[in-house]
């Protein structure tokens, strides 16, 4: 029931910027940190970005000063500001939700995923 949605992704020329969104609907629970993670062909999957229930951020050392993660509670959707994109930006982007519900079991919900391309 729990759907993650990305959108935003598309083609840009190196030092552009995206904004990419990834809106939640069905049933969530207690959000302990939302995130977006990346992954490029032929590379593993890694962290982009995070923030807590708190808004504590924490960044990608690749990504950090250029990129802004972000959440809008009330339309239930995380977002991340790319700017200064470089080629090896490029990769598949995905939304993550962790949470736990009232018993303390965790739950962790992807989106399917936004493709990010940077030219050079």
């Amino acid at each position: 029931q729990v759907q993650l949605v990305e959108s935003g992704g598309g083609l840009v020329q190196a030092g552009g910027s995206l904004r990419l969104s990834c809106a939640a609907s069905g049933r969530i629970f207690s959000i302990r940190a939302m995130g977006w993670y990346r992954q490029a062909p032929g590379k593993q999957r890694e962290l982009v970005a995070t923030i807590t229930s708190g808004d504590s951020t924490n960044y990608a050392d690749s990504v950090k000063g250029r990129f802004t993660i972000s959440r809008d509670n009330a339309k239930n959707t995380l977002y991340l500001q790319m700017n200064s994109l470089k080629p090896e930006d490029t990769a598949g982007y995905y939304c993550n939700y962790d949470s736990v519900s009232a018993y303390g079991v965790r739950y962790t919900y992807w989106g399917q995923g936004t493709q990010v391309t940077v030219s050079s």
